[in-house]
């Protein structure tokens, strides 16, 4: 026969022993009272009506600078022969090559999977360079 099986009940803490899931020196704050957490104080300048004002003329004073900056610099690539109009249409270029290079990438592979080869080694049979 079996002999018999050792029984031990689980051991049980009463709730007035004490015993709590944290440690109240691990993590004091935990057990603490309630505290809304600060808001920031306003700095200086926000609260002196003259010194926003005087921050927000500079911001435009920066902003102006920039601008002038900006538009001396469209000159200069003007003078130089440059056009709004060209870029406009070179952009438009750029995005229907990357799309035709795209489907000539997806039949390369495709290509290379039917002939059980990689899609590098299909490049020379069509004069392609590897940096293409």
């Amino acid at each position: 026969m079996d002999s018999p099986t050792h029984q031990t009940t689980p051991l049980r803490v009463p709730r007035s022993s004490g015993f709590r899931r944290t440690d109240p020196d691990l993590f004091p704050s935990c057990h603490g009272p309630f505290r809304s957490p600060q808001r920031p104080s306003p700095k200086p300048e926000q609260t002196d009506e003259n010194s926003s004002v005087e921050s927000l003329n500079s911001d435009i004073q920066k902003l102006k600078e920039r601008r002038d900056m900006l538009d001396k610099e469209i000159a200069q690539l003007v003078k130089e022969g440059y056009r709004v109009g060209e870029l406009e249409n070179h952009i438009a270029l750029l995005h229907e090559y990357n799309d035709v290079k795209d489907v000539a990438q997806m039949l390369l592979g495709k290509l290379a999977l039917t002939r059980g080869v990689t899609t590098k080694e299909l490049y020379p049979d069509f004069g392609l360079d590897l940096s293409d």
